[in-house]
């Protein structure tokens, strides 16, 4: 069993900054990648920020510049330092790891968060 939990979130005012972390554990073999994903109220569902095992990032663009994702590889961690908040990224935040169960040649499967809410009043 895998089981990510995520931390953080909160209310803060629009200008502010706050920090998400999201840890990975039970039993697996490797991560290929973590992520962070968001929904707003009305919306889908949509990815903010990802790091794979390589090392390589992805960012949305209306986050680019403000949000940073970071790793902690030996505790299966990572983090979403978001300053500069807005409105606009009011939503529901949501952890992803990608696993590889058994094997390092294993075809990753998801895993998610229960979710956190960050709020950013005006």
């Amino acid at each position: 069993q895998v089981q990510v939990v995520e931390s953080g979130g909160g209310l803060v005012q629009a200008g502010g900054s706050l920090g998400l972390s999201c840890a990975a554990s039970g039993s697996f073999s490797s991560i290929y990648a973590m992520g962070w994903y968001r929904q707003a109220p009305g919306k889908q569902r949509e990815l903010v920020a990802q790091v794979t095992d390589s090392g390589s990032m992805y960012y949305a663009d209306s986050v680019q510049g403000r949000f940073t994702i970071s790793t902690d590889n030996a505790k299966n961690t990572v983090y979403l330092q978001m300053n500069s908040l807005r409105p606009e990224d009011t939503a529901v935040y949501y952890c992803k790891a990608d696993v590889r169960r058994y094997h390092d040649y294993d075809r990753p499967r998801e895993y998610w968060g229960q979710g956190t809410q960050v709020t950013v009043s005006s």
